[in-house]
């Protein structure tokens, strides 16, 4: 039998299930290890089965890890800040098109993670990642913003001050333009008009309103509710100022859509992009890509088309997928959809795997799932997974392998 291994990374839980046992944290996983694990496990009640693996990613930690081993290409270190303002290694993957068009793609994980008070944090390291990649004059630039919670919070003013060379620009977002500073984004906006900006799109978190990215600071225990009110005023104040900045004849392609077939998200209104669903992406970033006219697509989309997911599916008899909760999140959005758009034409069996399965059969069915599977189940099974996951991953598997395989 032939199966393909293709799951993404098994992120940490944000909040527990209903009854679930323990504390709603335990140690997350990265695709290529839950990959491993997977095939591992399958292997050691079926020997003789044919695994290939196969990681997947939607723009979050670990995006060139998962292209790098398929489709090779040129890695452009860099040594830029996190949101702290610690340096951090960072890498720009330029990759080659059948075209012969090259793409940069930019994995923004580390440089908007770290330590940092809310106020103090940035997305400057973001900003010369970018810059790094537009160095290098590849024709698209495709950009990840890390998890849904990131430490830098700044509304992207870090990005841009990065990319317009910081002279004469205030570290700290500023509520009123300074000299000079609408002309020079004029310039930067004009210069990339002439790239293809790609922002990797992987949820709908906006930077402002009562479910955007400064009220969720209060769930992720970063500020009280006082303080994240004082941080949504300031993000309303750089939104105007940078928007007035722009100027009335911008396009905002993060904000109405593009004309292209790799899973764009759905349009919002261009005149308020601080509430454009996924504005909020990495503290503010994807506000500011916005900006400079970014266009905004499915991340998984189109992270499985850069691996080829397609024709891989197509060669096999069985497609493994799975992700650190299956829920009706992980059904709508993310690597799940992404594999079962690949698999469900074709007709090839789709089970997934979670470390906590929180759906039942009558949705993950529907989502094109043949089966589902999950790990934690017990106060037992949970101390296995928080002692060593991919151990737990990995005996979860041969019961699955015995089911399946033909």
């Amino acid at each position: 039998m032939h199966v393909l291994v293709s799951p993404g990374r098994f992120d940490r839980p944000t909040t527990s299930a209903p009854g679930a046992p323990g504390p709603a944290g335990w140690p997350a996983m990265s695709a290529p290890e839950v990959a491993r694990a997977i095939a591992d496990g399958w292997h050691d009640t079926r020997p003789d089965d044919r695994v290939d693996l196969l990681p997947l990613g939607d723009g979050g930690p670990g995006l060139i890890d998962v292209l790098r081993p398929v489709r090779g290409g040129e890695l452009v270190a860099a040594t830029v800040p996190d949101a702290g303002g610690v340096p951090v290694p960072g890498a720009v993957l330029v990759l080659t098109e059948d075209s012969g068009a090259r793409t940069a793609w930019v994995d923004g994980s580390l440089a908007l993670a770290g330590s940092a008070p809310v106020a103090g944090s940035s997305t400057a390291g973001l900003g010369e990642l970018v810059r790094a990649a537009l160095a290098t004059e590849a024709e698209r630039i495709v950009v990840g913003t890390g998890p849904r919670r990131v430490t830098a919070h700044d509304g992207g003013w870090g990005l841009l001050r990065a990319l317009l060379g910081g002279d004469g620009l205030p570290e700290s977002p500023p509520v009123q333009a300074p000299p000079g500073f609408a002309e020079r984004l004029a310039g930067l906006i004009a210069e990339l008009r002439g790239r293809d900006l790609v922002l990797l799109g992987h949820h709908d978190l906006p930077l402002l309103g009562l479910n955007g990215a400064s009220a969720a600071l209060v769930d992720a225990g970063r500020a009280g509710a006082e303080e994240s009110q004082a941080v949504e005023r300031r993000m309303a104040d750089l939104v105007a100022m940078l928007t007035a900045a722009a100027g009335p004849g911008r396009r905002d392609l993060l904000a109405t859509g593009h004309g292209h077939d790799h899973g764009i998200l759905p349009a919002a209104t261009a005149t308020r992009p601080g509430v454009t669903p996924g504005s909020g992406a990495g503290g503010g970033a994807a506000f500011a890509l916005g900006l400079l006219g970014a266009r905004r697509v499915d991340g998984a989309a189109w992270v499985a088309d850069a691996v080829r997911l397609a024709d891989r599916v197509a060669e096999v008899d069985l497609v493994v997928t799975g992700a650190g909760v299956l829920d009706a999140t992980a059904l709508e959005e993310g690597v799940l959809p992404a594999v079962s758009a690949a698999a469900l034409p074709l007709g090839i069996p789709l089970i997934a795997l979670a470390a906590e399965l929180r759906t039942g059969r009558r949705d993950w069915g529907a989502a094109g799932v043949a089966g589902a599977f999950g790990v934690i189940e017990s106060p037992e099974q949970l101390a296995g997974w928080q002692a060593g996951p991919a151990t737990a991953l990995r005996a979860r598997i041969p019961r699955v392998a015995r089911t399946w395989s033909r």
